[in-house]
């Protein structure tokens, strides 16, 4: 006959269970936030430890992540929540630092949008003190394990920031590979990390760093201003030999897509379908707020939301982080990344980079 015997509960699970009940409503993780919220079970928490101006209207803020978060690797991205008007409010952005830090600190690089909510404020309001709420790190946009010998890094504004992650990792482990790193902005005085990058080309003879000021053609006469098959070949003429990354405004990736569509890419927009028809479209109930509205066929549902003063939560607005995902309780959306329609009810629709594709009813 098997006999089978009921586990005795150990010590360590009777003394949670008593925590849990002595607790109640609450979770002790709860309890463990008002002494510290680094120490919390629920959320990664992150304490400012220190900020630092790199440019006009760009910050650094150091963070110092709490329970919960694992490295990242260098190129990724992370959403940022912080409280605004009552309200949680979430970002993305790229990680600035190097995964290989000894302070278990990470760095993320924050240009002030204008007309923005958040991004200024975590410009210019945020101090060091101030706790924040992290997600994982994501995105592919990273180096193989394995680097290869010659590199190409095609930068502008700050879509520097996770290339930076990566230049800074690499020199942390040793000299720097035979790299190519070409970088647009508007002023010298407005490129993001200007002394860093200056003292990297200066330790590092492999470092080949190639500013270009896209506001003074006279800084480097002869070279274009925007990037270009011809400025390109200029300044690398062995571009093709190299394995590349790109990170910048829609234009220059999408001339970049053209030239060498072999190119790793980070964006920070959506890239849209030419496909999408301009015409189609419906009318949009926003189920639990019971408001209606008309919408085109290539506007994202959450801007028919935010026009119709409907609250819907987002964070990247360009499909990246989920946040705005919400269920289609009826009708068709589109979704203006692929062109591809959706019409399951029960479907979770990405609402910052979905349009309606006729009449359709979310669960918002």
């Amino acid at each position: 006959m098997l006999v089978t015997s009921i586990p005795t509960p150990s010590i360590w699970s009777r003394l949670a269970d008593v925590a849990r009940l002595v607790a109640t409503p609450l979770e002790p993780s709860h309890y463990l936030e008002l002494v510290n919220p680094l120490w919390s079970s629920r959320e990664i928490h992150a304490r400012v430890e220190a900020v630092r101006d790199e440019a006009e209207g760009v910050r650094t803020l150091v963070l110092r992540p709490g329970r919960g978060w694992r490295p990242h690797r260098a190129g990724q991205h992370v959403s940022v929540s912080l409280s605004l008007h009552g309200r949680r409010a979430t970002r993305v952005f790229s990680i600035a630092s190097s995964p290989d830090r000894t302070d278990g600190c990470v760095e993320i690089t924050i240009k002030a949008a204008q007309g923005g909510r958040v991004t200024p404020t975590l410009v210019r309001d945020v101090l060091p003190g101030t706790h924040l709420i992290l997600g994982e790190p994501k995105g592919d946009f990273v180096l193989p394990e394995i680097v290869p010998d010659k590199l190409l890094f095609i930068t502008a504004g700050s879509g520097i920031t996770p290339v930076m992650s990566m230049v800074r990792a690499m020199a942390l482990r040793g000299p720097l590979p035979d790299l190519v790193h070409i970088h647009y902005a508007p002023s010298a005085e407005e490129v993001i990390f200007r002394d860093e990058l200056a003292e990297l080309a200066s330790l590092h003879a492999r470092y080949a760093l190639n500013v270009v000021e896209t506001r003074d053609d006279r800084a480097r006469p002869g070279v274009a201003t925007t990037l270009s098959a011809g400025s390109l070949e200029q300044l690398c003429p062995d571009w093709r030999e190299r394995e590349a990354w790109a990170c910048g405004p829609r234009a220059m990736l999408d001339t970049i897509e053209t030239i060498a569509p072999r190119t790793r890419m980070e964006r920070y927009q959506a890239k849209l379908s030419a496909s999408v028809p301009t015409g189609a479209g419906g009318k949009v109930r926003f189920a639990k707020s019971g408001v209606e509205s008309r919408a085109d066929g290539r506007t994202a549902l959450l801007v028919v939301a935010e026009n119709a003063g409907v609250a819907a939560p987002h964070g990247c607005r360009m499909g990246i982080c989920h946040s705005c995902d919400v269920t289609l309780v009826s009708g068709c959306v589109r979704d203006l990344r692929t062109g591809n329609d959706i019409t399951e009810c029960g479907a979770r629709v990405q609402v910052c980079v979905s349009a309606a594709a006729g009449d359709v009813e979310l669960d918002l």
